[in-house]
């Protein structure tokens, strides 16, 4: 680990003044500390936010939920409004990694982790996203767990968090404090960005800025919601794909429905096509398997990925299956 001069900010001013160029706010940490130590992020300067009071989930003016960003994955997830009205972020969130990582990570902090690529991670292979302009070493290399989507010719990574993926399915906006100390609102769909020529930009966060909440829409899916996470082993693994599906029933129509898919983009991958084609449908098999397909056939996988197209399709059939019969 490189030298690091360490900064404690005991209010937003404090945080915001001490940033430079080579700053990072350190949260619970659970990813920065891990890069540091392989020498991927190399900051000059962490800035502990733990001080500040962005810890409440609170009433929105939507008749959503507001949710601290530093409030813990834990406290989040088993917080009694988020488990009554947003089950489907409750489950994303506990499948995620370990309790005792859960219980330190913050909701900011995961909306900024880093991708889980081995070529990101390993410092003497070529990785456009820690060294941009180095090249992709996945793309002809070992890339069973990278994109079929979105990716680039500079980086195939893809996103690794659970609650990213039931923030996409549900709706969702982010709070984010600037240098300036103005505030401004990025709608979720905006705040991850595809790797274009620039993938070592994982947000579209300005230099600086502070992430001090998550507005959550008003709640539709309490009643039939599923996270389907497809791991290696059921414990402490990141996703080889994941679907956050809900469901509103209205007369046994379909009203509204909300799918995004985990690990198979750059950012979560919301889908669109099967979100449409569902709308106004009654909750079959056979029109689940056709939402499936219409939303998998603009797959692009590589030599050793090319399992998550199929595998794709019967996840969104099976987390839909399973949204449908289940009820909260």
């Amino acid at each position: 680990m490189r030298p690091f001069t360490y900064t404690n900010a005991n209010n937003k001013e404090q945080a915001l003044k001490g940033a430079n160029q080579n700053s990072h706010y350190l949260g619970g940490g659970t990813n920065l500390i891990d890069l540091m130590k392989e020498d991927v992020e190399r900051p000059d300067q962490l800035i502990n936010i733990n001080n500040l009071d962005y810890k409440k989930i609170t009433v929105n003016k939507n008749g959503g939920l507001t949710l601290g960003a530093m409030l813990s994955n834990s406290e989040t997830a088993n917080h009694l409004d988020i488990r009554k009205n947003y089950p489907l972020l409750s489950m994303a969130m506990l499948s995620a990694a370990t309790a005792q990582i859960r219980n330190m990570a913050t909701n900011g902090g995961n909306l900024l982790q880093r991708t889980r690529c081995p070529y990101f991670f390993e410092i003497s292979m070529p990785c456009n996203k820690r060294e941009p302009g180095s090249g992709c070493g996945a793309k002809n290399g070992m890339n069973a767990l990278h994109a079929i989507f979105g990716y680039s010719e500079s980086c195939i990574a893809v996103n690794p968090s659970d609650m990213c993926v039931a923030l996409a399915a549900i709706g969702a906006s982010v709070e984010v404090e600037k240098t300036d100390g103005s505030s401004r609102i990025i709608e979720f769909s905006d705040f991850h960005r595809l790797p274009g020529d620039h993938p070592e930009n994982d947000t579209n966060l300005m230099q600086g800025e502070l992430i001090t909440a998550i507005h959550l829409s008003k709640p539709i899916f309490s009643d039939h919601y599923y996270y389907l996470k497809i791991r290696e082993r059921s414990s402490y693994a990141f996703a080889l794909l994941s679907v956050a599906a809900g469901l509103q029933l209205n007369g046994g129509i379909i009203t509204e429905v909300g799918l995004a898919m985990g690990s198979v983009a750059h950012k979560p991958w919301k889908l669109n096509k099967a979100e449409a084609y569902l709308s106004g449908k009654k909750p079959s098999q056979a029109n689940f398997e056709e939402a499936a397909e219409l939303e998998m056939i603009d797959a692009k996988p590589f030599k050793d990925n090319k399992y998550k197209v199929e595998m794709g399709k019967k996840a969104i059939v099976r987390a839909l299956t399973q949204a449908y019969e289940r009820k909260a």
